[in-house]
Parts: C-alpha cells; sequence; structure tokens
C-alpha cells in the first residue's frame, strides 16, 4: 500500500540534515522540520506560533535576505552568516531562501550548519594528519634512534679520554640525544595501529576521574564546573584512551585561563540529529555524545585556528605539539570527531562520539 504524499514529503524533509523553515507572506513560521527544531531548541508546536523575527534577533541577515528574495520573487544565498537567534548569538550558517513560484509570498529557507557541513571534512583532514605523522613515528624510529644511540654510546666512550673541563660538551651530547629520543618515543604512539578492544564506558566517569587529577595537581588555581546530561547512554571504546584525550584538553584549558578568577566547564550532553558521513562508506554514523572542555582563557588566534590539531603546532614556547594531534587521532579511532570553537571569551573543544550500539539512539 503506498504511503499518501503529504506523509512522504514530511518524512523526507525530517530525514534531511539541513534545517527546513517556510514562512508566509508576514514572516508567519507554518512549517519546520526536525532539524529546525533542534537548531531553534524549540518544538514544531511552539515555533509554528511565531514569527521569524520571534525566533531571530531583530538585525538578524537572514530577516533581510527573506524579504529581498520575497521581493525579487528569486532564489538568494549567503554564506558563513551569523544566525542571531537569542539561543545562538554566535553560531554561523550557510542561507539559501527561495521564494515559492505559486505560494503568496511564501519563501522557503534552508539552514545548514557551518560547524555541521565541515565535520566531514575536519574528520577526513584530523585522520589525514594522524596518517602522516604515524608514517613519520615508523620512519624516525627506524632511521633516527639507531644513529643516536651509536652517538651516545661515542659520547660516553669520549668522555673516559677527554679532560674535565671537556666532558660538559660530551655530556651535553648525551642530554641532547636522550631528548630527541623521547619525542621519537612520543612520536611511536601514532603509529599504533592496534584495534581498539572496546567497553561499554560512563563517560562521567573518565571526566570525573580526569577531573579530580586535575584538581590536585596541575589544576588547583582553577574553579571547576560541571553541567552533565545524566540521561546520556554509554559510550564504546577504551577508557585509558579516553582518559588520555580529556585530560590533554583539560589541562589545555588549565594553561589557558588566568591564575586569578579561571574557570574550565565540563558539559556533557545527548544530541539526536548528529549524523555524519563515515569515510569509505555509504552509512552515516550517528554522533549523539556530546562532551565539551569549556575555558574563560583569551582564546585562540585566528591564525592557529584551522591548524590545532596538526602535528607540530603549538602556541607553548616548551610544547612539541603533539598533544592535540594525538587527540584527533584517539577520538577519530573511536569513530569520532573533535572541533574547536573559540572567541576571545572562550575556547570550546567539543568532542562527538557514538554511543552503545546496544542502546537505543
Amino acid at each position: 500500500m503506498s504511503m499518501p504524499l503529504a506523509i512522504r514529503e514530511d518524512l523526507i524533509l525530517n530525514s534531511l540534515p539541513d534545517s527546513i523553515v517556510v514562512v508566509d507572506g508576514q514572516n508567519q513560521i507554518t512549517y519546520v522540520n526536525y532539524a529546525a527544531e533542534q537548531l531553534f531548541f524549540s518544538g514544531a508546536k511552539l515555533l509554528l506560533s511565531r514569527t521569524l523575527e520571534d525566533v531571530v534577533s531583530f538585525d538578524s541577515p537572514l530577516v533581510s535576505i527573506v524579504n529581498q528574495s520575497r521581493q525579487s520573487k528569486t532564489m538568494s544565498s549567503e554564506y558563513d552568516i551569523i544566525l542571531g537567534s537569542p539561543k545562538h548569538s554566535d553560531k554561523r550558517v550557510d542561507i539559501h531562501v527561495s521564494s515559492l513560484i505559486d505560494g503568496d509570498g511564501e519563501v522557503v529557507i534552508q539552514l545548514q550548519e557551518r560547524s555541521i557541513a565541515q565535520k566531514i571534512s575536519q574528520q577526513l583532514s584530523h585522520r589525514g594528519a594522524s596518517r602522516s605523522v604515524a608514517g613519520m613515528a615508523s620512519v624516525l624510529a627506524h632511521e633516527i634512534k639507531n644513529p643516536l644511540s651509536g652517538i651516545r654510546g661515542s659520547a660516553q666512550l669520549l668522555e673516559q679520554e677527554i679532560s674535565e673541563s671537556d666532558r660538559d660538551l660530551t655530556r651535553l651530547i648525551v642530554q641532547e640525544t636522550d631528548r630527541i629520543c623521547a619525542l621519537v618515543d612520543r612520536m611511536e604512539v601514532f603509529s599504533n595501529s592496534k584495534p581498539i578492544i572496546p567497553e561499554d564506558i560512563n563517560i562521567h566517569s573518565v571526566l570525573e576521574h580526569v577531573r579530580k587529577l586535575a584538581e590536585i595537581g596541575f589544576g588547583q588555581h582553577v574553579i571547576f564546573k560541571e553541567n552533565y546530561d545524566p540521561s546520556i547512554p554509554s559510550a564504546r571504546g577504551d577508557k585509558g584512551q579516553l582518559i588520555q584525550v580529556f585530560l590533554n584538553l583539560i589541562k589545555n584549558a588549565v594553561e589557558a585561563v588566568a591564575k586569578t578568577d579561571g574557570e574550565v566547564m565540563l558539559t556533557t550532553a545527548y544530541r539526536h540529529g548528529v549524523r555524519v558521513a563515515v569515510p569509505g562508506s555509504t552509512e552515516r554514523t550517528h554522533l549523539p555524545l556530546e562532551i565539551c572542555v569549556i575555558d574563560n582563557g583569551g582564546g585562540i588566534a585566528d591564525d592557529l585556528k584551522p591548524y590545532l590539531f596538526d602535528p607540530f603546532v603549538t602556541t607553548k614556547s616548551s610544547g612539541t605539539g603533539l598533544g592535540l594531534a594525538l587527540v584527533a587521532k584517539i577520538i577519530g579511532d573511536h569513530g569520532g570527531i573533535i572541533e574547536c570553537d573559540t572567541t576571545q571569551a572562550n575556547t570550546i573543544f567539543r568532542v562527538l562520539l557514538p554511543s552503545f550500539k546496544g542502546q537505543s539512539s
């Protein structure tokens, strides 16, 4: 038995990852799909009782774009626009607006979140960077550590034959070769291609474990806050590796805030509508578990943002730039995504992970 056309069209629109909103000639909202409900954090019943101006700020570019499209009866597109809604003051979207040909001033609005649109490319670039570092680590392990061992041994032999005044030079050689070997050892974790042995993980227990480590150690001067969703399901992965991920992110957050009034907030949430393509597959993976590490530091420089998860990129004078690259590799190995939103007021590292498949999503 065939499905009624109206129901079929509604199912199709609700399956789209982009937000679809229809407004009439007075900008009264007449239709929203499921993604639009998620975008505006409101149910369809509430949104259908409002106008476009009610759900976005009065100076939002969206209103003017809709009005222009209605007057010209043409399709308009604007990219990387600040939505300007009360709940999403800084959310950036791509906007596509089209006036209905036979409609009485009706306009169809398509809103594509830029963060969602970029997730697939971020996932691919992070995994590509991890593969590059993995290959480099293998080469370094074989082609550099062996000669370094010879250099170190030769310096130790020379130390026995030279005067005391010259031994500082041989000791310097030994210290520097040890330092290079330690760096290569850190990189060798990238070449670990063994599959993860997954287990069910309560992500809150991971976060609490890491928070306690921070509070008694490097984060004693910071105020930690939590905003957890107690209903989120279990994650699936390697608990030790996820502890390493969030320990790294929290340490970075602590180092970013001031010695006084510094705050780091840990949040968890369940996001129903986040799905991304799996590389090399036609499947779309559901990533409903959202874990955020938020600090109130000074943000990250604009020129550094695109390269945060690349190896050897760091703002620390003593840093190696491998921490976030390793974080991206581990999250990628777990089938997840990590992204960063930053302003001058705060920085948010957002981790999206799949839930345990045995539980409903």
